[in-house]
């Protein structure tokens, strides 16, 4: 069952990116080297015959683990992609009223309108799931941003049955969710089956000092990778793919537990940054 529910998966993504390389003119995917975006990259080989046709785009704040940033160097060659790295604008350029995780995040966001504003690009793919947290629940697979990038949750087009819209007047954006209907289980049960390569932080793996604070000697793994200094790792003693998956079927504390704008602050700043355009 297990195999016949990912093939289900699977032929899904694929026909959300068919559709949406079909649609779109000026078409991008997001990559934050994460479980999910590597998923994403093997999902587009498969539908476009081995090859990603279209730039996959890295809104880099340079705070990315130095594990994440070997794992980039390695995979942007070995699955020749046409890669865009951008630099996204600092810490000042952002609302100075959010919490100091959100507003790392708002750099994403103000990276991703230059990204957009620079290539043109109409429709942007993102990696994230329904899953994940409460505000992207309310997410379309399909969904329209205005100009400058904001999502109204209330102007959200229906979705019945796999029929997408995908036709939206002049000057819309379009976020495209081919993983929206996956879970975290799904996603390390199909990184298993299909052998995708992963950033090794998700390992457990024995930590003493980290960031400045003492772990004391924990196994501890990531289970969501961020950025530097408001991403850290969760006791946990699953250090093989089997050993995820099971954790995964048992446990309750959240994905994102690791992660403070996902955890500790305000749920309001996630739903202002969304607004904003955070994916």
């Amino acid at each position: 069952m297990t195999h016949d529910h990912l093939d289900k998966l699977e032929a899904q993504s694929i026909f959300i990116f068919r559709e949406a390389f079909h649609a779109i003119d000026r078409l991008a995917m997001l990559w934050s080297f994460g479980k999910d975006s590597n998923v994403m990259i093997h999902l587009a080989r498969k539908a476009f015959f081995g090859r990603v046709p279209f730039p996959l785009i890295h809104c880099d704040t340079e705070l990315e683990m130095d594990e994440v940033y070997a794992f980039r160097d390695r995979y942007t060659k070995e699955w020749d992609v046409n890669f865009i790295s951008h630099l996204c604008p600092p810490i000042e350029a952002t609302d100075a009223t959010l919490p100091p995780a959100a507003r790392v995040a708002a750099r994403k966001t103000l990276g991703l309108k230059e990204v957009i504003e620079k290539y043109g690009f109409t429709g942007i793919v993102a990696g994230i799931r329904r899953d994940e947290e409460a505000t992207r629940a309310k997410e379309r697979v399909f969904s329209p941003r205005a100009a400058e990038g904001g999502w109204d949750a209330k102007d959200q087009p229906p979705e019945f049955w796999d029929q997408f819209k995908t036709d939206f007047a002049p000057g819309t954006s379009l976020r495209i969710h081919p993983l929206l209907h996956w879970t975290e289980l799904d996603i390390w049960q199909y990184i298993k089956r299909e052998n995708i390569p992963i950033v090794p932080l998700y390992f457990a793996r024995i930590y003493g000092i980290f960031e400045g604070r003492n772990l004391n000697g924990k196994l501890m793994r990531f289970r969501s990778l961020g950025e530097k200094g408001i991403t850290w790792p969760i006791e946990s003693s699953a250090a093989t793919l089997d050993a995820i998956i099971e954790e995964l079927k048992v446990t309750k504390v959240s994905e994102r537990s690791g992660r403070p704008m996902g955890a500790d602050e305000d749920e309001s700043s996630f739903e202002r940054l969304r607004a904003d355009g955070y994916m």
